[in-house]
């Protein structure tokens, strides 16, 4: 966003705690995208959160601090299910050294996922069919997930486009991480609280 507009949206809202560890372009085009998506709300159901402070907090602080937590040595990662781009775009603009594929097979939402790495100059590209539809070499550094559907069945498909020894990151809750704990092929570590929520965990798995 631009304006006074854009300077008050991170106002009072705790994306401020994480704000000296951005720079300056990564402050930039997340608001440009905060501008994306409420324009594109209006038009197609990105999300259902509206107002854009509960935006910032809802969805950019949970983003950010994933963002945080990908090992350093991660090249290359899939957001699988990527939807309105989260947590997808905003590691793409806080964590720029890494290649970033948004999988949304929603025709719509993956237009708006195209318009959005075009508009922010994102190293990001999109894949607009299933995961699953993928060249079976096709693997990743990292996967990440949030707010798909059956999210253990995302989580088991999810695995497969993991390098050995890549990440494994999904958000979860208390009471649904325990569908993920006997998923086949992945060494979970304990789940990290989401800042911000009361409920939410970000659970983060190694492939063996």
């Amino acid at each position: 966003m631009t304006g006074a507009a854009a300077g008050d949206t991170f106002v009072n809202v705790s994306f401020d705690q994480f704000r000296e560890s951005l720079d300056r372009l990564a402050v930039e085009r997340l608001e440009a995208y905060l501008a994306l998506i409420l324009k594109w709300n209006a038009r197609i159901n990105l999300t259902a959160v509206r107002d854009p402070d509960d935006i910032v907090q809802r969805h950019f602080v949970e983003c950010i601090f994933a963002a945080a937590q990908i090992p350093a040595n991660v090249k290359t990662l899939l957001d699988f299910g990527s939807g309105a781009g989260l947590p997808g775009i905003p590691i793409a603009i806080c964590r720029s050294e890494i290649g970033v594929t948004l999988a949304e097979s929603q025709g719509k939402k993956a237009a708006f996922l195209r318009e959005a790495v075009r508009t922010l100059g994102l190293t990001a590209e999109v894949w607009d069919r299933r995961v699953e539809q993928m060249p079976p070499q096709r693997v990743f550094d990292a996967v990440t997930l949030r707010a798909v559907d059956k999210m253990a069945e995302a989580c088991a498909a999810a695995v497969q486009r993991l390098a050995p020894g890549g990440s494994l990151m999904a958000f979860a809750t208390r009471t649904t991480e325990a569908a993920l704990e006997g998923l086949p092929g992945v060494e979970w570590r304990n789940g990290l609280p989401v800042p911000g929520s009361d409920h939410g965990i970000l659970k983060i798995g190694r492939r063996n």
